[in-house]
């Protein structure tokens, strides 16, 4: 079935109303909007018509404001068709409410079109395409400083590529691939628009240092938004429907030729979602897919799969899952991920794991590289209601190479049940340099929680739940050191809910119709 077909176009004037006069606007900047002089993009040559490629006129204007030493350019009501519009310092772009920046199509003769992708050898194998290349985007900046982008209006990536295997395919010349792209840029402030199909991203930030992000409304068919490499970021207030892909996505690629960790970020109160048609988010219909229309359902906030510098000190808080894949904390590249804190999380409509927390070994990235490292994990005040089946929550590093210091407690997972005596017979491969997804493994042999090649982890108040019964084990532990158990809560028809393979040092107290358990070593022991 083909996805529904929507007018996109009544997008463009979502929450239409009259632009602001230049007055108002300074008046806003006592609150956090930036000072200066106001640069009317139609007093540029802008028509805002919907037809005419306005970005020279737009870029005729933050030439002009950068020019005089900084100030806003504002876009007021109309439809702006655009190939690349080019950021510079001191600059904010405000888009007014019924202001739409519109990507335009490139045309077949590629007559015109986005700026070229810029070269990033040698470093272009370590990761995705997209990773890559900033400039042949709707909206870029590169080693700037002071940036701003306001709404309340709309970027609508209508003419870009969603990435390599699409039509139009992102390498190919003139073509535009991402809605907003930085790169190696400082104190940028992005709030209060939103973005209906951003291409491959819709906000792709690498090497962005006092980087805020908050209340956008991204609807999009591939990543929302990705933080690469960035440091003291503050993501806030946002909703993200993303079904073909991630939506917010901290990551540590090798992109700036060198390996540089993501960290000091926070992520709160935020929504994420990978279940409805696109537009719909935006225009607050939220009308699901329907049940015969394949799609990934991906949403969720995932650390990787780029994962050369590392993840540190992050804290992600007070945000809901809906309808899309959970939480994935991932180190494939050498990464040091450490001291990550996920807390007040509602999860609905999981779609597979609830919990992916993988130490591999892909290495994607120059040669020598040690294995990364997984630890100082804090998880806490999680629920997950109506979970496929398939997957538990997975915690797995690899041989000699485990995940250490774990703690996760006040945790209810419900999922849907019916897992067989042939699941819980099953030993999933280590799949060393796999791609990292719940899908690696298979179908697991646990329903709650299979945890493998993890030192110290402590596990308090979690209650596993289910519609259907299920015979797999609620817990399978294999080749674990030093694990408490807290107040576990099991269904009660879960019979020898716990398996121990290559065991040292468990400790299990205050389960219910299980006596409390010391064991020193297990090879192998099922109760």
């Amino acid at each position: 079935m083909q996805q529904p077909r929507r007018d996109f176009l009544k997008y463009t004037t979502i929450g239409a109303a009259g632009a602001l006069a230049p007055m108002s606007l300074v008046a806003q900047s006592a609150s956090g909007q930036p000072h200066g002089s106001i640069y009317d993009v139609r007093s540029f040559g802008a028509t805002g018509d919907g037809k005419t490629i306005d970005s020279p006129a737009i870029n005729r204007a933050i030439d002009a404001a950068a020019n005089a030493g900084g100030g806003t350019v504002l876009f007021p009501t109309g439809t702006y068709n655009s190939f690349s519009i080019r950021l510079k310092s001191n600059i904010a772009l405000q888009i007014m409410q019924g202001a739409t920046i519109l990507a335009a199509e490139t045309p077949t003769d590629r007559s015109d079109g986005y700026d070229p992708a810029e070269s990033n050898a040698p470093w272009e194998d370590y990761q995705d395409y997209g990773h890559n290349h900033w400039h042949n985007s709707l909206i870029w900046g590169e080693n700037l400083h002071d940036v701003s982008i306001f709404g309340p209006g709309l970027i609508w990536g209508k003419g870009l590529s969603r990435g390599s295997r699409e039509e139009p395919r992102a390498e190919e010349p003139r073509i535009g691939n991402k809605a907003l792209a930085l790169k190696s840029c400082r104190n940028v402030t992005l709030a209060n628009f939103s973005i209906l199909k951003g291409g491959h991203f819709g906000v792709l930030a690498t090497g962005v240092d006092n980087l805020i992000i908050d209340n956008l409304k991204i609807d999009t068919d591939r990543d929302g938004i990705d933080i690469d490499c960035c440091k003291n970021v503050r993501v806030s207030n946002c909703a993200v429907n993303s079904p073909w892909d991630d939506g917010i996505c901290p990551k540590s690629s090798f992109a700036l030729g060198y390996a540089r960790a993501t960290e000091n970020v926070t992520i709160t109160n935020c929504y994420l979602s990978g279940s409805y048609e696109l537009g719909t988010l935006l225009d607050g219909t939220f009308k699901k897919f329907p049940p015969d229309f394949h799609v990934p359902r991906t949403g969720r906030i995932k650390f990787g799969t780029e994962s050369n510098g590392g993840f540190k000190n992050i804290t992600v808080s007070n945000c809901v899952f809906e309808g899309c894949n959970g939480i994935a904390l991932e180190s494939e590249d050498g990464a040091l991920l450490e001291d990550i804190a996920f807390t007040n999380i509602t999860m609905r409509d999981i779609s597979e794991a609830p919990i992916f927390i993988r130490l591999g070994s892909r290495m994607r990235g120059p040669k020598g590289v040690p294995i990364g490292n997984c630890r100082r994990i804090i998880l806490s005040n999680i629920v997950s209601y109506n979970a496929v089946s398939k997957y538990a929550a997975i915690i797995s590093g690899i041989p000699d190479h485990p995940i250490t210091d774990l703690k996760i407690s006040n945790v209810y997972l419900h999922h849907q049940g019916g897992g067989t005596a042939e699941m819980a017979a099953l030993q999933p491969a280590e799949n060393e340099v796999g791609y990292p997804d719940p899908h690696m493994f298979g179908p697991m042999p646990a329903h709650g929680f299979y945890i493998r090649h993890v030192n110290n982890i402590e596990l308090t108040n979690v209650e596993i739940a289910y519609d259907s019964p299920d015979t797999r084990p609620a817990f399978v532990l294999d080749t674990v050191t030093d694990a408490d158990l807290f107040r576990i809560k099991l269904p009660g028809d879960n019979h020898s809910p716990f398996r121990l393979r290559k065991v040292a040092s468990f400790r299990l107290f205050g389960c219910p119709k299980i006596k409390d358990k010391e064991i020193s070593t297990a090879e192998s022991a099922e109760f």
